[in-house]
């Protein structure tokens, strides 16, 4: 079924409802998009409501729009409820996953070239641990993932196949379905990131065929800064071990035994804030009444707009590889470091941002890429702030021409 396209009506609605549109054009929603109104009114109204009536209070009239998060996540990603626990972050619910897989000397971990730089922290400590092996599969020299050199590298001492599926600094994409299906076949633990590709692209764990993903909420979801979630399939739950445990995390404890609850909120701890967990629900709500198929096709759209522009700029290389390519375009501007342009933007009242090495290090290394100017696009963005930013870097780089005549 073909997916109808946003409106220019619709368009505008959806900034209407975002005052931040009106102040700036926010290219950086790869680091926190901006938020719909009506999500930090949902914060805010329940925050002032604890103020009046009181924390435990607040929350006990809350019970059902708090429990309905769990669903509206579920309804996101295509899981069960009972396989959704709500974190921080992205990096938190990473960690929850990956270091509660019981590692052993000789196991061998598979991950992509795209991989971020805390999870590429989390591979060196079970390898400095427990002696981990970690094998990186490239990507070939078009910029696509090769499933062939992941078919290749699997043995039987391999524990676990982890990947980010859009990395924090290119527009390349990883080939998660493929990869979950050669998982499955050899029936290896399978973990995402999809920090980025949550309210981004459609995700379905099912169709995926992963055992665990991570998500942050401040990102392509637009929803507050301090939300994420994890899912974890039912049926590894017991492979996974909870890091921490308190009594939310718990069916009964006595003073000599507990039992873990039967579902995925075993990886959670009781407190944490209420609003911002009602905040990460609307935002989920948001998206999912626009479509997230819809989204995904006005990113693609608006992101291959900026592309074709950004190509025709003397001076700009644009430097997203691989045929599949997303919402994140980053580029290098001839004799001007990454951190100049971002600042010379923001006169300009455009947002975007600097992509270090660091953030995905063995990806910057392999193509010697310092830093990168990364502009992120959303759905409510448009074709005149794309023109807008187009005409700024044109004129960044004619005064630095007019400096040297």
């Amino acid at each position: 079924m073909e997916t109808s396209r946003l409106t220019d009506q619709e368009i505008q609605q959806l900034r209407g409802e975002t005052i931040g549109t009106a102040q700036r054009i926010h290219f950086n929603n790869a680091g926190a998009s901006l938020p719909p109104d009506v999500v930090v009114q949902t914060m805010t109204d329940y925050l002032n409501e604890e103020a009046t009536y009181g924390g435990y209070e607040t929350e006990a009239k809350y019970h059902g729009q708090l429990e309905n998060v769990y669903t509206l996540i579920a309804r996101l990603i295509n899981a069960n409820v009972d396989e959704v626990a709500i974190a921080e972050n992205a990096s938190t619910a990473w960690g929850i996953a990956f270091n509660g897989i019981d590692f052993k000397k000789g196991d061998v971990v598979i991950t992509c070239e795209m991989e971020y730089v805390t999870n590429l922290i989390g591979f060196l400590n079970v390898q400095k641990q427990f002696g981990v092996e970690v094998k990186v599969i490239p990507n070939d020299e078009k910029g696509n993932f090769s499933l062939k050199a992941l078919e290749d590298a699997i043995t039987p001492q391999t524990k676990l196949i982890a990947v980010t599926e859009i990395a924090s600094t290119t527009g390349c994409m990883i080939p998660i379905v493929e990869i979950g299906k050669i998982a499955r076949k050899h029936n290896i633990l399978y973990l995402v990131d999809a920090c980025q590709s949550a309210g981004h692209v459609p995700i379905d764990v099912k169709e995926i065929g992963c055992d665990m993903l991570s998500v942050t909420g401040r990102k392509y979801l637009r929803a507050p800064r301090g939300t994420g979630f994890l899912f974890v399939r039912k049926e590894i739950q017991d492979r996974i071990k909870p890091i921490f445990i308190d009594n939310h995390a718990t069916d009964w404890v006595s003073l000599n035994d507990y039992q873990l609850r039967n579902d995925a909120r075993r990886y959670e701890l009781y407190e944490k804030n209420r609003a911002l967990t009602l905040g990460l629900g609307k935002a989920i709500e948001y998206a999912l009444n626009i479509g997230l198929d819809r989204i995904w096709d006005r990113i693609q759209y608006l992101a291959a707009l900026l592309r074709a522009q950004l190509a025709q700029i003397d001076g700009i290389t644009v430097h997203d590889f691989g045929d599949r390519k997303c919402g994140i375009v980053t580029f290098s501007v001839e004799g001007f470091d990454a951190a100049t342009i971002k600042s010379r933007l923001a006169e300009d009242h455009i947002n975007v941002t600097v992509g270090k090495a660091v953030s995905t290090l063995i990806y910057m290394e392999k193509n010697h890429l310092k830093s990168v100017v990364r502009a992120s696009i959303h759905y409510y963005n448009t074709e005149e702030e794309i023109q807008i930013l187009s005409k700024s870097l044109e004129a960044i780089i004619r005064s630095a021409i007019a400096k040297v005549v």
